[in-house]
């Protein structure tokens, strides 16, 4: 996929200023005179984009599902009276064709849409002979194959204006976010598409709003090109997710709290400091490599050793001992215990690989 750079819609909308794109808007389209107020405010902010759900998918019935076509037409009138650019999601070809009538300006595929290949495939081919934008939300699990393949066959379209969308993943795990980010998943995506812009949605990470300023500002420090956040007159009785929806100036002070970070150092004695750190970073690699490298070959070892003796392979109190002293060991040495825990995990997962295949040779 070869998606558009210089001339891409998202980065127009900034030009030459150093800045993310703003999408922001309520979470539903609820009423007329709620979409204007909420969309006058907002222009006075200088939001790029005008954000509104028309159709609101929800996990089960008799639940607010959206207010349907006639908010189209509400979105239709700011566009027309306050020029401003519009958005909605679109989760049907039928969707698209209502969108596209009103003159939407930018449609968005939700999580729910893009895990499944049928439905996405339908709204690509509705948008085939377009040049409307499109941004794909991740998909609800944490994959990374499927959110390619959802954004795969928007561009197969003739859709070259595609953005990507982060709003984090559901998961079991009890965590203080409602979609925990995995920060690596959208990371692994622009290092694989380059010119792909990646906007964060604080908003449906968060769940709430006192995290959407640190959320936002973690997106900006890793390099996202644009920020979508839901916007409200009155959150609180907002009709879907009021927790995670603040007013247009809660939004705007979350705005005017944002750093955005130089995308290279601007200094030769600050590159050449930042290349020797580099240089050392690299040979600590080197001696942890060797370490790992060592470390497994005592594995394999084992590994004979249980082969020998018909032991079988996974020992639960080692395990246990294992991850109960090494965080307790980085905790000692100034380093975060979680990441040392779930680095233990990977290294257990090779070593029970290794060992399985030994179980398997002839000795």
């Amino acid at each position: 996929m070869k998606f558009k750079e210089e001339d891409s819609f998202f980065r127009k909308l900034t030009g030459a200023e150093q800045r993310p794109v703003i999408i922001a808007g309520p979470c539903s389209a609820e009423t007329e005179e709620q979409v204007m107020q909420t969309a006058l405010a907002l222009r006075e902010q200088k939001v790029d984009i005008f954000r509104a759900g028309i159709w609101k998918p929800r996990s089960r019935p008799n639940s607010f599902e959206g207010i349907g076509l006639k908010g189209l037409q509400w979105l239709g009138r700011v566009k027309r009276e306050l020029g401003m650019l519009v958005s909605t999601e679109v989760a049907t070809a039928h969707h698209v064709e209502e969108a596209l009538k009103q003159g939407i300006d930018v449609l968005w595929i939700g999580a729910r849409t893009t895990v499944n290949p049928f439905a996405v495939q339908e709204i690509a081919d509705a948008l085939k002979g377009t040049n409307v934008p499109v941004m794909v939300k991740n998909p609800v699990n944490p994959d990374l194959a499927l959110w390619i393949g959802a954004l795969e066959r928007v561009y197969n379209a003739g859709i070259t204006d595609v953005a990507a969308i982060h709003r984090g993943f559901s998961s079991y795990e009890k965590s203080k976010y409602r979609n925990v980010p995995w920060w690596q998943i959208p990371i692994e995506l622009k290092s694989k598409f380059r010119s792909l812009p990646l906007i964060v949605d604080p908003s449906h990470i968060s769940g709430n709003r006192e995290l959407l300023l640190p959320v936002a500002q973690k997106a900006l420090d890793l390099g996202y090109d644009g920020i979508m956040l839901e916007s409200h007159p009155d959150p609180d009785n907002a009709l879907s997710d009021p927790e995670q929806q603040v007013t247009p100036a809660g939004l705007q002070d979350i705005l005017s709290k944002l750093q955005v970070r130089k995308t290279t150092y601007d200094d030769q004695e600050l590159i050449n400091r930042a290349e020797k750190l580099r240089l050392q970073i690299d040979e600590g690699d080197q001696q942890i490599l060797r370490a790992l490298a060592r470390r497994m070959e005592l594995v394999e070892q084992i590994g004979y050793y249980k082969k020998q003796n018909n032991v079988q392979i996974l020992q639960i109190s080692r395990w246990k001992e294992i991850f109960r002293s090494r965080p307790q060991w980085a905790k000692e040495l100034g380093m975060n215990p979680d990441f040392v825990a779930e680095l233990y995990r990977l290294i257990h997962v090779e070593s029970i690989r290794m060992q399985t295949e030994i179980m398997k040779r002839e000795l």
